[in-house]
């Protein structure tokens, strides 16, 4: 499995191509220094980027990210969180209503020990449910604690 730097290091290959650069050593160690105003980078540092053997600092991220016209969170992970994001986001919005949606301003404005409450019965119900049950009445369930699922 690839770590964390592994595919940050494919990203910036992937990232210097797309920009029109040969993704050396050497190329990326004279354009990276020539934009970024800190301590220069050696060519086995850089080296070291290239291969996932480590991962700059957010400030060399950032230089990185802006030479090659991408973003930083692009570079260090990638898209596929970004579209795991937005893909819940999305199923929030569809299956949320603006009834819904006043529930829930509703529950925040309330003062936690009454939020306690109220995520205590939202919890029974929903054991309701999971157990097959939903016109079984439902004993409350003390404030804070969970009801016990019966095997």
């Amino acid at each position: 499995m690839e770590t964390s730097n592994q595919k940050f290091a494919k990203r910036l290959r992937a990232s210097m191509e797309q920009a029109g650069y040969e993704p050396k050593p050497a190329v990326l160690e004279r354009e990276f220094n020539l934009r970024y105003w800190g301590k220069p980078m050696t060519l086995h540092g850089v080296r070291r980027w290239l291969l996932g053997e480590s991962m700059p600092k957010q400030d060399k991220l950032e230089t990185l990210a802006e030479w090659l016209i991408v973003t930083p969170q692009h570079l260090r992970f990638g898209e596929e969180i970004g579209k795991r994001i937005d893909k819940r986001r999305a199923r929030w919005e569809e299956a949320i209503g603006y009834r819904e949606r006043e529930a829930f301003e509703a529950f925040i404005n309330l003062p936690a020990p009454q939020r306690k409450i109220v995520k205590e019965v939202i919890f029974a119900f929903s054991q309701a449910v999971a157990n097959n049950a939903p016109d079984k009445e439902v004993a409350p369930v003390k404030a804070g604690t969970r009801r016990r699922t019966q095997s």
